[in-house]
């Protein structure tokens, strides 16, 4: 079993996991009003760290990002250490560090004397676990609003695989001017604290948090908690609304609870936003999953949004709450303010039950649904991996293009020659002109990985790929950083401040997953991976982990980088 060996929450409602469950028994909120913060022009709602707070845990040499997740790694290692963990275990190389994060260190962005290799995730990554003195090569998740989940699922899968005995899970998010501006450009935001499931709700409040799990792979009962059953699905809708059909949670939570029943859950924690597109779309997807007698409670309401610790936090609190046997209330909500009749707690309740359901949803048209347990008789369903090959293969770098080794005819070079193959090869996509580098670099390529395919008979003449085998995992180093600059110079300048939801949207590199599971229709998995630099067997492992999701008969992902402009590269397959 992966089994779950210590956690820690490090919020501003608390520096331990005790202490935030305490604050949310007690209703306690650290959501208030800020003006000019980070200079900002509009005042905001957001959970944030006071200046006080912040001084207990920063740290020289490191950045309030990097210092955030070290310190709550330091606070699980400690009561791992304590609970019989070791040292030599957590700096060997059967240890892994998976960060998650949305935007990492991008509060940086602009200021003096900053090296910009600080703005990649991976390179954050290696910052930290040395740090925490762990030696092998981080990988970091970043599927937006899911991210925490995905670090949960992927890390178990690695255990799974025998990659690794231990994985220290941390999921962080420090907001910021680039974030927040990004967010009220989108008219997310609430003027008000956020009321999830409510119907006066508004929209969301940010949130700052680090949270860390480690999982072990173990068969000893005195660690009750365990990750039974974890997916991803996508809605295959738009890049940046959820499907009002709940396509891709409904998906997802129909997978984790295909052989369970709802009575022998305690409850689902919700995403909860307190947008009005989310918290209506997770509705109609617990009651299409057969779920809707089940408690629904969500914390957004304590702790704003906390984007990629999200998934981190909520789960390790759900986790405590079950300990306790309860289930938590979701403040703010007071009447229901969804189509369909799910059960919001507005109140803490008792609760005997053993197990519960965490839920996400994000741009790029992410879901994920995770099942954790402390009933032994909920095991994770066995998978056989088998043996996979890749079928057809796409490289790409500034100065030309290969597909299965043959080069395709290009005039032009550097982000011109990307704009000549899609007028020219694939051109039934407009928002294509709407893409950042790294999404047009991805979106070229699966897209002549997919006529090649075709070509070559692996699908039938008129039949359609299988859409919801498909998964999409794609790895890099540099990310979204040319689409941050771009919208960076939305924002820099006091005088000239125009936020562009547009060029936000493409600052999540996982968002043109989005785009191509709409092109295409596909409804698996899609994740983005940070490495620190290019390693091709750590991509390989990425990439082959997809096949524990019993439903991933093909994967479509590979390493794309595009640092600038006109230096990129990428080399993807379809394996199967």
């Amino acid at each position: 079993m992966i089994r779950v060996a210590a956690h820690n929450i490090l919020s501003p409602l608390g520096g331990t996991t005790e202490a935030n469950l305490t604050a949310v028994r007690r209703g306690c909120s650290a959501i208030h009003r800020w003006e000019n913060r980070w200079g900002v022009p509009q005042p905001f709602m957001a959970s944030l760290f006071s200046d006080e707070q912040t001084a207990e845990w920063q740290q020289t040499g490191l950045t309030r990002f990097e210092a955030l997740a070290v310190t709550s790694i330091r606070r699980a290692v400690a009561d791992w250490l304590q609970e019989g963990g070791t040292e030599a275990e957590l700096t060997g190389d059967r240890t892994v560090l998976i960060l998650s994060s949305t935007k990492g260190n991008v509060g940086e962005m602009g200021k003096e004397n900053v090296d910009e290799a600080c703005l990649s995730l991976g390179h954050s990554a290696a910052v930290i676990a040395r740090e925490v003195g762990i030696t092998t090569q981080p990988i970091t998740v970043d599927n937006a609003c899911i991210s925490g989940a995905s670090a949960i699922i992927f890390a178990s899968r690695l255990l799974r695989m025998g990659c690794f005995d231990h994985a220290v899970v941390c999921g962080c998010e420090v907001q910021s001017r680039f974030i927040i501006s990004g967010f009220q450009s989108l008219k997310a935001m609430s003027a008000e604290p956020c009321r999830p499931f409510d119907i006066d709700r508004m929209g969301m409040n940010a949130g700052e948090a680090a949270a860390t799990v480690i999982l072990t792979r173990s068969e000893d009962n005195r660690l009750p908690w365990h990750v039974v059953e974890g997916v991803m699905r996508n809605d295959a809708h738009h890049v940046s609304e959820p499907s009002m059909t709940a396509e891709g949670a409904w998906r997802a939570l129909r997978a984790v609870t295909d052989d369970v029943d709802p009575d022998r859950l305690a409850f689902i924690s919700a995403h909860g936003t307190a947008t009005m597109f989310n918290d209506q779309m997770e509705a109609v997807a617990i009651d299409r999953a057969g779920l809707g007698k089940v408690p629904v409670c969500a914390v957004k309401g304590n702790y704003g949004h906390t984007m990629g610790a999200c998934g981190v936090l909520e789960t390790i609190l759900s986790m405590a709450a079950v300990d306790k046997g309860i289930v938590l209330p979701t403040k703010g909500f007071e009447e229901q303010g969804v189509s369909k009749p799910i059960l919001v707690t507005r109140k803490e309740q008792p609760t005997t039950k053993l197990s519960f359901i965490k839920m996400l949803s994000g741009f790029g048209g992410g879901n994920a649904a995770l099942l954790m347990s402390k009933d032994s008789r909920l095991q994770t369903k066995s998978s056989d991996m088998g043996s996979h090959s890749r079928r057809h293969t796409v490289i790409v770098s500034s100065d030309g293009v290969t597909v299965d080794g043959r080069p395709l005819e290009v005039q032009a070079k550097g982000k011109a020659m990307l704009t000549e193959i899609y007028k020219q090869r694939i051109g039934n996509y407009p928002r294509f002109y709407k893409m950042d580098m790294l999404s047009r670099l991805v979106f070229i390529s699966a897209e002549l990985l997919l006529k090649a395919e075709q070509a070559s008979n692996s699908v039938a003449d008129g039949q359609q790929q299988e859409t919801d085998t498909r998964a999409m995992m794609f790895v890099g180093h540099s990310g979204s950083i040319c689409a941050d600059r771009n919208y960076w110079q939305t924002i820099c300048r006091d005088d000239d401040y125009y936020p562009s939801p547009e060029r936000f949207v493409y600052t999540l590199p996982n968002v043109v997953m989005g785009d191509l599971a709409a092109h295409n229709h596909y409804h698996g998995e899609t994740s983005f991976f940070f490495l620190p630099r290019r390693d091709d067997e750590a991509v390989n492992r990425i990439l082959q982990s997809a096949f524990l999701d019993p439903d991933t008969q093909s994967v479509i992902g590979g390493w794309v980088d595009a640092p600038d402009e006109n230096h990129f590269e990428a080399e993807v397959s379809i394996i199967t």
